[in-house]
C-alpha cells in the first residue's frame, strides 16, 4: 500500500494541516495523531511538513521491512530504530547524517509518544546511559539515555578572502539589496523573514523593526544607523509607488511592485 502526506485547509486549528494518509485515503492514525499534538504545542507549518514527511519516509521502510502498515508496542524492539539508520545508510547515495539524525528523532519521539510503555527502544552498543545533573546544578545526578544518532562529519569552514568579500558588497547596486542583506548581516534575519516583512513592521522613529520568525513569533529588534539609512533611501527614491504592504517588492520587469 502506498502513502503520502496531503494538504489539508478545512481542518480546526487544533489539527495539523498536513496529514499522512494511505492511497485509499485512510488517514494513518498514530502519526496524525503526533501531528495534532505537535499543532497544538504551536509548532510553525514548515516545521509541521518537515515531521510528516520524515514519519512518511519511516512508515514507508516499516511497512516494506515487515510487510504490514500497523505498529503496535510489542513489534518494536531494541533493534528496530537501528534498522531504520541501517537502511538510510545503504542506500546509494546515502542521506546526509543531519538528514538521518533528523529522521531517527522524530521517529523515536512519535512512538514514545503512541506507546509510551514500550519496552527496549535501547540499541545496547550504540547507546549508553550516563548520570546526568539538573540544569539549574541542583538535586542528584539521574540516569539519562544517550540519543541514537550517527556522527555527522566535521565540517571545515573557510573564510572568504578580502577580494572575495569586497567583490561580494560590489556585486549590489541599489539600496533595496543592501538592505536585504544589512538586515540578515547585522541583525540575524532569515531569508524568508526578509521577505515578509511589511511596511508597517519598520518602526523608523525608533529605530526598530518587528519580526515574524518560526512558529508565528514576533521579535522586535533595534536597527543600526546603517540600516535605517539604506531603508530610507530605498523607500524615498527606489520603491515603485502603489505597491500594497509589502516592504521589499521587484523594482523592474513584468513583477514590478510584486513582493
Amino acid at each position: 500500500m502506498r502513502y503520502r502526506v496531503t494538504q489539508l485547509h478545512a481542518l480546526s486549528n487544533a489539527h495539523s494541516p498536513f496529514r499522512v494518509v494511505a492511497q485509499s485515503g485512510r488517514e494513518v492514525d498514530w502519526i496524525n495523531r503526533y501531528l495534532d499534538q505537535q499543532r497544538v504545542r504551536g509548532v510553525a507549518d514548515s516545521t509541521l511538513r518537515s515531521y510528516a514527511h520524515d514519519l512518511l519516509h519511516f512508515l514507508r521502510w516499516w511497512a516494506a521491512a515487515n510487510r504490514t502498515s500497523t505498529i503496535t508496542g510489542q513489534t518494536l524492539t531494541e533493534s528496530t530504530f537501528l534498522d531504520y539508520i541501517r537502511f538510510q545508510v545503504d542506500q546509494n547515495p546515502p542521506p546526509a547524517a543531519e538528514s538521518i539524525n533528523r529522521r531517527v528523532g522524530t521517529a523515536e519521539r512519535a512512538m514514545r509518544r503512541e506507546f509510551p510503555e514500550a519496552a527496549g527502544l535501547f540499541a545496547p552498543g550504540f547507546q549508553n546511559w550516563y548520570w546526568r545533573q539538573s540544569r539549574l546544578g541542583y538535586g542528584r545526578p539521574r540516569p539519562a539515555l544517550t540519543q541514537l544518532r550517527v556522527k555527522p562529519p566535521k565540517r571545515v569552514i573557510v573564510p572568504l578572502s578580502v577580494e572575495q568579500v569586497a567583490r561580494f558588497w560590489s556585486s549590489f547596486h541599489t539600496s533595496r539589496d543592501l538592505a536585504i542583506v544589512g538586515l540578515m548581516l547585522l541583525h540575524g534575519l532569515r531569508s524568508c523573514e526578509v521577505l515578509a516583512l511589511n511596511l508597517e513592521d519598520i518602526q523608523f522613529p525608533d529605530s526598530q523593526i518587528r519580526v515574524l520568525g518560526k512558529g508565528k513569533r514576533i521579535r522586535v529588534l533595534p536597527l543600526t544607523r546603517e540600516s535605517v539609512e539604506l531603508l530610507d533611501h530605498y523607500l524615498s527614491l527606489e520603491r515603485p509607488p502603489l505597491c500594497g504592504q509589502a516592504l521589499f517588492v521587484c523594482l523592474k520587469g513584468p513583477a514590478r511592485g510584486s513582493r
